[in-house]
């Protein structure tokens, strides 16, 4: 059926193109400017809207007023703003060298001024841009650039491949300018802002026309990437504000008899340098596509150039027709999960793919009215799943590059504006809903920021009552995107809403993490990622962020390590609960549990987490890490754990502080990989007992934010704190972390194993809460089992009158039998009430047969997740599979039934029969899985 709809939007997608190419082009907009965001047909009403609506006057009253100084300078000096240009001014070199990612040289002789090429790929630079006001009117030195040290402050001559973005954000900035003034003419009609623009222009695109695209002289992967100005394709934003300015000032141009044949060819020649260089299978390839859809949009018909790239060409290009470096669009959307609705990139990434999407069709329906985005709906998908990227918090996972922020509100305002347009009220109502939660939490500002907002966004949200809990119902409590090795659980809701997110290393920009963990507590992401490096060249990224010690994993004997960006290294998901993006009844827990094998030191590894629930306030983590190298023999295995805060104790079974001496331990020097010289103030105490780390997040505003850390001992361990370098997900002036710590290092926990770590793995219970308030947790105990010595026993004693007992196999297929206990399945958690002993409910995961309490489970044949849950002299059963269950008698009652549910609906019941094998058991069948079955116990 699927392969039946792609068909089908494939032939859908063909004829739509050939009636946009055969008949909008040589009829409604022929050679109608401007077109891009608008036409003059739609100016009286747009006058209108910039008049009635604030938001959208607000915008334009501020590019007029930003405009003023400038118009005043070029009014007294008519070169003042071409000048400050960064051109080829006395040389005028035509052909550019690079050396891989630096600018090298440029060399040769063309007619007129030409344009700069950037300095380098690396935006990280020591030195600071100049305003407009200070750059040097036709500057072009031998000697290269005259610039402030950021730290020093004191001026310099610096080759470019020293200053990072400065030529491209100086001529960026410039012809920002002219789009707004040209922009303005359109609306105004005053000739100042066209005579401010033209010059500018003009020099600009000749000095374009007359220069030569890049040549690497390493002929290097530089080679097919780079830009006419820029070293990636991709950064190409000024070409957007030339199209802009040719589109409103076109009449303008054609009247004052300006060159626009030498325009048009060096927008061809802009879009042939796309096409032939760039990415394909990523996210370049579709802000190529933008770039591509806006030279398509401004150019004419085919046949009104001789080498026929117009509008028709371009568009067939970043459509329907795939080449080495540029895949159609209609190819690229097959990139997609298409389940899931996953991109598979990181998450800052994936959600800013689905903004240029929707950029790309909003301008494209724009020029068709075809309601174009209908025909793929694998985009409005990927737009709703993207929630399943936030933490309750509303801001995004933090694995590979990417940080923690809001899903770009823009990509809710565009399909507002499609659902409009097309007058989808309903959609248009649910996503206006959920914009409107953003807006009142003071996520987004309903504003207008550059031009496609200002004329495609809708002038008012509507707004429902039904559009309460909005991410609530946009999320699921398990999430899997094995396309980017992320694994996502939540629990809980409101203050006390919890979340771990597990990523492994999988899809692009991705990190060298092993199995990494985020957890959230407390409303904020307590055990945070560490985010990206200065850039993706600098030193620290490469050494330290992008690798293994920058994230909550294991690192085995100092070493582990693989290739960062384009990981090939995702875990496995082995088992979980409850199913993906399925939301059971029984509400007390999740988990997941993953293996994985680190290829540096062929390591396997397994990770198990789980959230649980307390009856009293929040819940708590549980993980345990299992790591051991294929090989045996010795053997190390560091625990990293990284905690927002400003202190870090180690604390006994007693909760004493224990004394840590200063150390030296880890580094480059003793072997380890270099991001362990990243880690300072390390302090060391070698212990086999168990103990606790205490995190503490102080703010000004609300008591103390504590993470405790229950960490089970063993021989050959030591644990260490330390400090790491900031956390580069975190964004200042926003909800991600309290002001107090922005800017920070990150405290860090390291439990150092000098032995394998998989019979005796790394236990830990995370226990977040706050000073003075409810703590969940009164004690935590590890427990091991002398004949099954892989078995994990937990006990956690609540300040609810409860205890969970946690027993965890290695497998499903491990058996263990003890003390009335037998377990031959991976997980069991059951909560019993401390004051009467009585059974709270239990909890089964991948389990073939449980006996405890009196209860016997056996699944038929195939593992099954099972819940009991006692209410009164009830117990709610929830299975995803056939059981045989073996219950017993109830404080003297021998009689009971077996009451089924389907949506609620009793649909069948049975008393259950007294059990051959023990008569104090009566025995029930389950057929098939059920999400709600009662055994109720009857009066004799």
């Amino acid at each position: 059926m699927r392969k039946m709809e792609l068909k089908l939007n494939s032939f859908v997608f063909v004829l739509l193109f050939s009636m946009l190419t055969g008949i909008v082009t040589t009829n409604a907009q022929k050679s109608a400017h401007p077109r891009i965001y608008t036409t003059n047909e739609a100016k009286p009403e747009f006058l209108n809207t910039i008049k009635t609506i604030e938001w959208k006057k607000s915008l334009v009253d501020k590019k007029i007023k930003n405009l003023e100084k400038y118009l005043e300078f070029v009014e007294n000096d008519p070169t003042w703003l071409v000048s400050r240009l960064q051109m080829n001014w006395k040389t005028k070199h035509d052909k550019v060298f690079l050396k891989g990612g630096d600018f090298d040289h440029s060399e040769g002789n063309a007619p007129v001024p030409t344009v700069r090429f950037s300095g380098t790929r690396d935006w990280a630079s020591e030195y600071s841009t100049p305003n407009l006001e200070d750059v040097e009117p036709y500057f072009d030195d031998p000697r290269g650039y005259y610039l402030a040290h950021k730290k020093t402050k004191v001026k310099e001559w610096v080759h470019p491949s020293k200053i990072g973005f400065a030529i491209e954000g100086i001529n960026r900035k410039i012809m920002s300018l002219v789009e707004d003034a040209s922009f303005l003419y359109w609306v105004t009609g005053d000739k100042k802002y066209a005579e401010l623009a033209k010059p500018v222009f003009e020099t600009y695109i000749a000095g374009m026309y007359y220069r030569d695209a890049p040549i690497d002289l390493e002929n290097g992967v530089q080679q097919r990437i780079s830009g006419l100005t820029t070293f990636e394709v991709i950064h190409e934003k000024i070409l957007i504000h030339l199209i802009t300015t040719y589109d409103f000032l076109y009449d303008y141009f054609e009247g004052e008899k300006v060159n626009l044949d030498q325009a048009s060819a060096v927008f061809q020649k802009w879009g042939d340098q796309i096409i032939t260089n760039g990415i394909p299978d990523n996210n370049w390839n579709l802000f190529q596509a933008r770039f591509l859809t806006y030279v398509a949009l401004v150019l004419e018909h085919n046949n009104a150039y001789k080498n026929g790239k117009g509008r028709q060409y371009f568009l067939d290009r970043t459509f329907n027709t795939s080449s080495e470096r540029q895949l159609a669009i209609k190819e690229s959307l097959l990139v997609y999960n298409q389940e899931t609705g996953m991109w598979p990139e990181c998450a800052s990434y994936s959600v800013h793919v689905i903004t240029t999407l929707l950029d790309i069709f909003t301008l494209l329906d724009h020029s068709t009215n075809k309601n174009e985005l209908s025909n793929f709906p694998i985009i409005e998908k990927a737009a709703l799943a993207s929630f399943q990227y936030l933490f309750p918090s509303g801001y995004t996972v933090g694995f590979g590059d990417s940080n923690h922020k809001t899903l770009p509100p823009e990509n809710f305002e565009l399909l507002i504006s499609n659902y409009n347009k097309y007058n989808n009220v309903e959609q248009e109502t649910i996503i206006s809903g959920l914009l409107t939660q953003m807006i009142a939490k003071g996520e987004y500002e309903r504003e207008a920021k550059d031009l496609p907002q200002l004329f495609f966004y809708v002038d008012e949200l509507k707004t429902s009552k039904n559009n309460e809990n909005g991410l609530e119902q946009l999320t699921s409590p398990t999430f899997y995107a094995s396309n980017v090795s992320m694994f996502n659980q939540r629990l809980g809701s409101g203050a006390h809403a919890m979340m771990v997110s597990t990523a492994g290393s999988y899809g692009n920009h991705s990190h060298a993490n092993g199995i990494s963990i985020e957890l959230f507590a407390n409303t904020y992401v307590l055990g945070l990622d560490m985010g990206k490096g200065s850039s993706y060249w600098h030193s620290d990224h490469r050494e330290y962020y992008s690798r293994f010690p920058a994230h909550n994993t294991v690192v085995v004997d100092g070493i582990s390590d693989y290739n960062a960006m384009r990981g090939y290294h995702p875990f496995k998901l082995d088992n979980n609960f409850p199913k993906v993006s399925e939301k059971p009844s029984f509400d007390k827990l999740t988990f997941s549990k993953v293996s994985f094998f680190e290829p540096k030191t062929q390591a396997d590894q397994q990770r198990f987490t789980a959230i649980i629930k307390s009856n009293a306030s929040n819940g708590y983590f549980i993980d345990v890490f299992r790591s051991k190298k294929q090989a045996g023999g010795n053997q190390r295995h560091d625990y990293f754990y990284h905690n927002l805060g400003q202190s870090l104790q180690i604390l006994d079974k007693k909760s004493n502080a224990l004394t840590l001496k200063t150390t030296k331990d880890f580094g480059s020097i003793y072997g380890d990989i270099k991001g362990y010289d990243y880690l300072s103030s390390k302090k060391k105490v070698k212990t086999a007992e168990d103990v606790q780390a205490l995190f503490k997040l102080k703010t000004t505003d609300r008591p103390d934010n504590l993470m405790k850390v229950w960490i089970k001992g063993s021989e050959k361990q030591s644990i260490y704190t330390a400090l790491a370098p900031k956390s580069n997900v975190l964004k200042k002036d926003s909800g991600t972390a309290p002001s107090e710590v922005f800017g920070d290092s990150i405290q860090t926990l390291i439990v150092k194993r000098e032995a394998s770590a998989w019979e005796n793995p790394f236990a830990l219970v995370f226990n977040p809460y706050f000073e003075g308030k409810d703590n969940p947790i009164a004690e935590v105990n590890y427990w091991s089992i002398k004949e099954n010595p892989s078995t994990q026993v937990i006990n956690v004693t609540l300040n609810d009158d409860t205890t969970d007992t946690i027993i965890l196999n290695t497998t499903e297929e491990d058996v263990v039998e003890k003390d009335g206990v037998y377990q031959k399945g991976l997980l069991s958690v059951v909560k019993t009430v401390k004051s009467s002993n009585d059974l709270a409910y239990f909890f089964l995961g991948g389990m073939y047969k449980y006996e405890q309490h009196g209860w016997e489970i056996v699944a038929s044949g195939i593992p099954v997740n099972v819940s009991v849950e006692r209410n009164g002299d009830t117990f709610v059963l929830e299975s995803d599979g056939p059981i045989l269950i073996r219950a017993p008698f109830l404080k003297g009652k021998k009689s009971a039934e077996l009451q089924v549910y389907e949506n609620d609906i009793l649909i069948s019941s049975r008393k259950g029969q007294v059990s051959r094998a023990n008569p104090e058991q009566l025995v029930f069948r389950l057929e098939k899985a059920y999400r709600k079955v009662v055994i109720a116990y009857l009066k004799e």
